[in-house]
């Protein structure tokens, strides 16, 4: 009949990952700060390559050298050239042979070798003459694998507790709802101070460590009351007519239905997790010495502050700050774009 609607046979319903990825598509607010997210770990990922600031260490600017725009420090200036003026020899010096000898190598080697560094850059340099941006990049690669890593061992204990916990109940629900009334009744930047001073190593791994052993309550709530609620579903109970063992249960038949909940947690933890490692670092229990976080720029920063240096300061917390807000808004319509209740 040709007035008939034709229909197709292997047209089925969209998914719950297809209409989310419809609804973020959709929100451009999302799709931005999704891209801003992207860009950070691309440039995190390139400088751990060494293929981007592998070099942030070399001192190619003077001292507090300032950003381009503001122009050489005149006071700055005359300072080094007062220090790299000739000084008269003292006969009396016992170090004067060297000294004349030393010149004299200078001299031979002629100005393109004595190399003077930059009197600006592009964003400035901190008290030992490392540009300020490569520095912030390299900065990132720090914050962001300590908020990825411990997110994933946070919610990945919370989501193993709370399986076990909401689908076994009685004594073991019992067990692991003291452990979590104890964690949550400690204040949680106490027990993360409290569990840096027992691990006494400095380090991205105990970062990870300290972050990821407090930070599993969140998820292990949301978690145990999911599995409380689809243990009894129509589904489960026909896996458990054909046989199907209880961690089958738990995790090859609930898990996918609840997946998205550990994700969402996830991409809240990371928030929270980037700014507990810059708190860390700033207290002196984060990253140890020769390495570098924007925990550590805030650090060095409050002492520049006082001299007027304010560059690192505004690098590393303007840094911290657009992560922080698009992974918080990313995180935001993740949630409500994997909300079932939301139509399509």
């Amino acid at each position: 009949m040709s007035g008939m609607p034709v229909l197709n046979a292997h047209a089925g319903s969209p998914g719950l990952w297809t209409l989310a990825w419809r609804r973020l598509r959709a929100d451009r607010l999302a799709m931005a700060a999704l891209a801003v997210v992207v860009a950070f770990i691309l440039m995190a990922t390139l400088s751990a390559a060494g293929l981007v600031a592998s070099d942030w260490e070399n001192e190619v600017g003077v001292n507090y050298a300032p950003p381009t725009f503001m122009g050489p420090d005149a006071s700055l200036q005359a300072a080094q050239a007062a220090a790299a003026a000739p000084v008269p020899d003292n006969a009396f010096d016992p170090l004067a042979p060297e000294i004349r000898e030393l010149r004299a190598q200078l001299d031979k080697l002629g100005p393109a070798a004595q190399h003077t560094r930059r009197a600006t850059l592009p964003f400035g340099a901190d008290k030992w003459g490392h540009d300020i941006i490569k520095k912030t990049i390299k900065g990132s690669q720090t914050s962001l694998v300590v908020g990825l890593v411990a997110a994933l061992v946070a919610v990945s204990l919370g989501t193993l507790f709370g399986a076990v916990s909401g689908f076994y109940g009685g004594v073991v629900d019992d067990v692991f709802n003291w452990f979590y009334s104890v964690f949550t009744s400690i204040p949680s930047i106490l027990m993360i101070l409290t569990v840096a001073a027992v691990l006494q190593q400095k380090g991205v791994l105990t970062i990870v460590l300290i972050l990821g052993l407090t930070g599993w309550t969140g998820p292990y709530r949301l978690i145990r009351a999911e599995y409380i609620k689809h243990k009894a579903r129509e589904y489960v109970m026909a896996a458990d007519a054909i046989g199907a063992s209880s961690w089958r249960k738990m995790f090859g038949h609930i898990f996918p239905n609840v997946s998205h909940v550990a994700l969402v947690q996830m991409s809240i933890l990371v928030v929270g997790f980037i700014k507990a490692e810059v708190i860390l670092s700033f207290l002196g229990f984060g990253v140890p010495v020769g390495s570098v976080s924007w925990g550590t720029m805030l650090n060095e920063a409050q002492n520049e502050l006082i001299l007027g240096k304010w560059w690192q300061l505004a690098a590393a917390a303007s840094s911290m700050a657009l992560l922080v807000t698009a992974f918080s808004l990313f995180a935001d319509a993740l949630r409500d774009a994997l909300d079932p209740k939301v139509k399509a």
